[in-house]
């Protein structure tokens, strides 16, 4: 049987949802294995994931990817990748890492398919020529990849990748799974619309913007006659300064910040919300927003985030705004908190577009590049 095998620095839900739905696309025609290059992650503070139909493999326990010295970083991941034996496909993130890119350098000479795992786009962040064409060169051992979205696509076209061989969607989730750890049905039903909350799930760090959405809430909550609150879930270095910009706005009664939580938490969260905020600065995708949509709910969303390209629809299932314009996210905040029968139809519509970011996408995407012949 041929294996198809995903390289990670660490495996949470996501990736978990990811290779689940790989095994089951394929359903024995190649057996799917996950390397976990180590046991946990420096950003993120989820539990251990190891899926349901899919091998794991850990390289290295007791620590995060970054923390592992290059060298040994290299021969681990060269060691788990060699010790696949057979015919053998591998897709991998982290292009940028220099020992990501070595193995995948390796595994290209002795004609071992390497395809590439990203959602970065060109508007990230300035870019600068010279890093640009740096960053071509780290592309150059791949014979395709899977990106977020059309930006992200775009972006890995411009890296150079032949664009018969660049797929999407790279970041999609279990919708099932969010469903089931909710306990609620998805919005429209389940929670009374008077009864809902706004919710942010984000890192508490510079380019997730929350203070943006702060100043938002106090706009909304000046021209509500019962505003909502908004709860927090994540943690960070800003979370001090989060707290008593809260406090100087006024509204610190209406936010609640709950720190970083599991899965299962969250998506309970989410079958008690109105709408999902995410006024990031720079964000590749934004994870939240095909979780949030898997339970119905509307996004109010940056221009910035990736997630928009594929599955957000302005004045359908959410709203788009610029990062810099709190009044505009308060005025979208305050049309779905009064009207219902706008609130009803775009959570339906959210619903309906879901579909768009579930892991059976990514399993698809699988399937089309491997089914590609290489030119």
């Amino acid at each position: 049987m041929s294996k198809l095998v995903f390289v990670w620095d660490n495996f949470g839900p996501l990736h978990a949802d990811r290779c689940d739905a790989v095994a089951r696309k394929f359903d024995g025609e190649h057996e799917v294995i996950g390397l976990e290059v180590a046991a946990r992650s420096k950003l993120y503070g989820w539990a251990p994931e190891n899926g349901a139909r899919f091998k794991k493999i850990t390289l290295v326990t007791g620590c995060a990817m970054d923390e592992i010295p290059l060298t040994r970083r290299f021969r681990r991941i060269l060691r788990g990748c060699m010790s696949i034996r057979g015919k053998a496909q591998f897709f991998m993130c982290h292009y940028d890492d220099p020992a990501i890119f070595a193995v995948a350098s390796l595994l290209r000479l002795m004609g071992r398919p390497a395809y590439t795992l990203g959602c970065s786009k060109f508007d990230d962040y300035e870019r600068k020529l010279y890093r640009e064409l740096m960053k071509s060169f780290v592309y150059l051992p791949y014979k395709g990849g899977i990106a977020s979205g059309t930006r992200s696509r775009d972006y890995m076209r411009f890296m150079g990748l032949d664009a018969a061989r660049v797929q999407s969607p790279y970041n999609a989730v279990s919708l099932d799974r969010i469903r089931m750890l909710a306990g609620a049905p998805p919005a429209p039903d389940g929670s009374g619309f008077g009864s809902r909350h706004f919710t942010i799930v984000a890192r508490l760090v510079p380019k997730k913007n929350v203070s943006m959405a702060l100043k938002a809430m106090h706009h909304y909550a000046a021209s509500a006659a019962r505003p909502r609150p908004v709860h927090i879930f994540g943690t960070g270095p800003l979370e001090g300064e989060l707290r008593e910009e809260a406090k100087s706005l006024g509204i610190a009664e209406l936010v609640h910040f709950h720190g970083f939580c599991q899965t299962a938490e969250v998506s309970r969260a989410y079958g008690q919300s109105l709408a999902l905020l995410l006024p990031s600065i720079e964000e590749q995708f934004g994870n939240v927003v095909p979780e949030a949509m898997a339970m119905g709910l509307p996004v109010i969303v940056s221009d910035n985030c990736g997630a928009r390209d594929v599955l957000v629809r302005s004045g359908v299932n959410g709203f788009v705004v610029e990062p810099d314009n709190p009044t505009g996210m308060a005025f979208f905040m305050r049309l779905l908190s009064e009207d219902e029968a706008l609130w009803r139809r775009m959570c339906l519509a959210a619903l309906e577009r879901s579909q768009h970011g579930d892991s059976e996408r990514f399993a698809e995407a699988v399937e089309a590049l491997i089914a590609e012949p290489v030119r």
